[in-house]
């Protein structure tokens, strides 16, 4: 089975993909580094693969669709993130109804249509459901219609609820091209996992995932084995910083900035590795942005770290330096979760596959 994925980022849904056993023919990414991250660690995986650095909108899905499935072969499942920061939940009033970011989820579908692929599959965040969006998500719904598939209304799933030692929500729109059935097959994906309140009603769930083997030493020769330098103020404020969860609160240490409005209380806290991690976002390895500070020494989370709570392998590396590899783990969907949601959905790749396949041979049968 046949897969591309668009606005690849680092590789996060493409090695999901890869892991659920599809093919990899075609990757989308603009951002040059995260380019080469992808290159580096997927042109072992799946030499035949092309990978295109260029901005997607100047890139014709057609001449690609000839290009790389030829007349023989189909592609089953197109994945794919638009950036998001148009949607940012962080954003105010009206910021980001014109971001040109969200423009790119109508590019997403110019490749639907040239690809026809039998399921398509789009993440992005929470942010783009707030009634602001709303023309910008009906006229993607519309594109749906037009080009003939059925569109799934938008789910949120949190990670933490599938397994994954991350609190993450993250919106998930599920398209089949028309006439696809998804029969017996539920959507979205029932949740495993759940709280110690929910799990109260609900006893066949499993508690949340804690994220301790995150960290675990790595590799002497890990070049992600990275995390950012800070001055004696933030040394000194972490020494003081209860271990396993501690907030900043108890470090003794005041900001400006919080002398008239006390807000963003996680930033400088310790993540507790006995409950899911917070949200990895681009700015991950920075501990001013979130509770991002180790369990127990006194810095910011290294690059492997944030990656392993991403659930990617330690032999995948990013490249780029501290910053831009802090932004590609927090721009990926976490490995393991896309992994469990490609798995569900590929009994329906698999019965298309075997249609088409028994129609063209009752087909060359007949013209026997």
């Amino acid at each position: 089975m046949n897969c591309i994925d668009l606005f690849a980022g680092a590789g996060g849904f493409s090695l999901a993909a890869r892991n659920a056993g599809l093919t990899i023919k075609l990757a989308v990414e603009h951002n040059k580094k995260a380019a080469s991250t992808y290159r580096k660690n997927f042109s072992f995986l799946e030499p035949k693969l092309v990978l295109r650095d260029e901005d997607i909108r100047t890139l014709s899905p057609d001449l690609l669709m000839r290009e790389i499935f030829g007349e023989k072969l189909s592609c089953d499942l197109l994945l794919g993130g638009p950036p998001c920061q148009g949607f940012s939940t962080h954003r105010l009033n009206d910021a980001g109804v014109s971001d040109e970011r969200n423009d790119l989820i109508h590019i997403y579908f110019d490749f639907v249509r040239a690809f026809s692929p039998t399921v398509f599959l789009m993440e992005n965040v929470p942010g783009m459901l707030w009634p602001r969006h709303k023309a910008a998500l009906d006229r993607f719904y519309s594109k749906g219609a037009e080009s003939g598939y059925d569109v799934f209304e938008p789910v949120v799933l949190d990670a933490r609820d599938y397994g994954i030692a991350q609190r993450r929500k993250r919106v998930f729109i599920l398209g089949l091209r028309r006439g696809v059935q998804l029969g017996n097959l539920a959507w979205p994906l029932k949740q495993t996992h759940g709280s110690d309140v929910l799990r109260r009603t609900k006893p066949h769930l499993e508690p949340w995932a804690g994220c301790q083997s995150a960290f675990l030493p790595a590799a002497a020769d890990d070049p992600n084995d990275i995390h950012m330098k800070h001055g004696e103020a933030l040394l000194k404020a972490f020494a003081n910083t209860p271990p396993n969860g501690g907030s900043r609160h108890a470090s003794g240490r005041t900001l400006n900035c919080h002398s008239d409005h006390d807000g963003h209380n996680d930033v400088y806290g310790r993540i507790d590795p006995t409950k899911p991690a917070p949200t990895m976002t681009t700015a991950c390895i920075n501990p001013s942005k979130g509770r991002f500070v180790h369990p127990t020494l006194h810095h910011g989370i290294t690059v492997r770290q944030a990656a392993r709570i991403q659930t990617f392998p330690d032999d995948f590396v990013f490249d780029g330096g501290l910053i831009a590899a802090g932004e590609q783990v927090g721009n990926a969907v976490p490995v393991a979760f896309a992994q469990k949601l490609i798995e569900h959905i590929k009994p329906l790749l698999s019965e298309q596959k075997d249609g088409v396949k028994s129609r063209r041979d009752v087909r060359q049968r007949e013209l026997a």
